[in-house]
């Protein structure tokens, strides 16, 4: 059996999944997408065989839960699943009710804290967009959640079919229903990001730096190129968790 211990990040469209080095580093991340439906045999053969440990996060459906679990059992003598505290490694939770906050959220902002201090506002973007502050001491002012434009268009498309769930370009007033759609729903997902800045700022006297993470990033034009992206960050974060869970 291989002594790795490998991370898994199961979210709502996509398994994601990595070895962890002893430095504390990822591997090569792979992803796999199942949109919801229930485990496809190719997920299960994709898999590393044999190995010593598994850390995990689980958002997906239950159902994809539990057949995770059980592919990983097979695999490996030691699990750890990933959960919320109030305080790791200098980050200190704004919830009074820690599990309140998504283990998703939680890593993303631990995996923000060990890129450097900021402050940070950190935003993802997937099923829904996410943003969380996090000041340069590593305390955590709280965060905002909202449908992403991908889940407004598929909203929007499901009362009304007539109005297409995909498609259309970004332009400040658009002259085509089409174009319409992507500029509502990106522009709303925009604004939302500039307020929080707005109003980070305000709570913490400076502009925090940008983090951007999650599937929907690339898709949504207008947002600062100068923006770091981190595509992996919860995996980042559940590294993080790992090897302090293990320390």
């Amino acid at each position: 059996m291989s002594s790795e211990t490998w991370l898994f990040d199961l979210g709502n469209t996509r398994l994601k999944y990595a070895p962890l080095h002893e430095d504390g580093g990822l591997g090569a991340v792979s992803a796999i997408a199942h949109d919801g439906a229930q485990l496809p045999v190719s997920w299960d053969a994709a898999l590393p065989p044999r190995f010593e440990a598994a850390a995990l996060t689980l958002v997906g459906a239950q159902a994809l839960r539990t057949q995770l679990l059980d592919a990983l059992t097979a695999r490996c003598g030691r699990l750890s699943i990933a959960r919320t505290v109030a305080r790791l490694d200098g980050l200190r939770i704004a919830y009074p009710i820690p599990e309140h906050l998504g283990t998703d959220r939680f890593l993303a902002l631990l995996g923000a804290r060990r890129r450097g201090p900021g402050p940070w506002l950190v935003v993802g973007i997937g099923t829904a967009i996410t943003l969380d502050l996090l000041d340069a001491d590593g305390r955590h002012h709280g965060g905002r959640i909202a449908p992403s434009p991908a889940l407004m268009r598929e909203a929007l498309h499901g009362r009304a079919a007539q109005l297409p769930e995909h498609g259309g370009a970004f332009v400040a007033f658009a002259d085509d229903t089409l174009d319409a759609l992507r500029s509502g729903c990106d522009g709303a997902a925009l604004a939302l990001i500039e307020q929080g800045l707005r109003d980070a700022e305000a709570r913490i006297g400076r502009r925090p730096d940008l983090l951007l993470h999650g599937g929907g990033v690339d898709a949504l034009d207008g947002l600062d190129p100068a923006a770091a992206r981190a595509p992996h960050l919860v995996l980042e974060g559940l590294a993080a968790w790992s090897r302090r869970m293990t320390a």
